[in-house]
């Protein structure tokens, strides 16, 4: 799969972690449904492989979900054989190229200048800035977006609605939401809310244009 372009015109991925595997599972494929088609399934869920695997035998080959805390090699191999279309990993690790050998895109985690240089070295698709709230939030993104102006970034961490906003016009490519998103689902929690917070970032995302 084509993973920059489809930061590039869905613009919010979905966080997915839980420690109820059926309600993880029925989390993603709600999201799937209200259209938040770019989903990742934290690999540090209780049995975070076997909800990838029951997800893509529901959504079919073409579904756009990948795992995310990829953090070796093995977990990349693992969340290839359970049908990742594609890695995220949390840091600079060995995960990255692992997934370009195994003809998997990774959305790789990075916070600083070296992080960035290095990441892009080791083959990464696109550029996972976290944890983005904690890093000084849209500012740091543009401040980074000074040496590496044509570089994919999708901030991660503590990005509700108003600052997934603020990102998108401050040039991320896209952004990664959990909690804001998921709430309590990927838990039992109500799936009448999950679907009212989907409709929520969706409309966010699809209003917001690159400057």
């Amino acid at each position: 799969m084509d993973l920059l372009a489809a930061l590039r015109t869905r613009r919010l991925l979905a966080i997915v972690r839980g420690n109820d595997p059926d309600a993880a599972l029925t989390t993603v494929l709600t999201l799937a449904e209200e259209g938040v088609t770019l989903i990742e399934v934290s690999l540090t869920g209780r049995d975070a492989l076997d909800v990838i695997a029951r997800a893509r035998a529901a959504l079919g080959p073409d579904a756009t979900l990948g795992a995310g805390t990829v953090l070796s090699a093995d977990d990349a191999r693992a969340a290839q054989k359970a049908g990742a279309a594609f890695l995220v990993t949390p840091a600079v690790s060995d995960g990255i190229a692992t997934g370009r050998e195994l003809g998997l895109p990774v959305l790789a985690g990075v916070l600083t200048p070296t992080d960035i240089v290095q990441a892009r070295r080791l083959g990464a698709d696109a550029l996972k800035l976290f944890p983005a709230g904690s890093a000084g939030g849209p500012g740091y993104l543009r401040d980074l977006r000074g040496p590496f102006p044509d570089l994919p970034f999708v901030p991660v961490g503590g990005v509700d609605a108003t600052a997934a906003a603020a990102y998108l016009r401050d040039g991320a490519t896209a952004v990664g939401v959990g909690s804001p998103l998921i709430g309590d689902a990927a838990a039992g929690g109500s799936i009448t809310a999950l679907r009212e917070r989907a409709r929520a970032f969706l409309d966010v995302v699809r209003t917001k244009v690159h400057p």
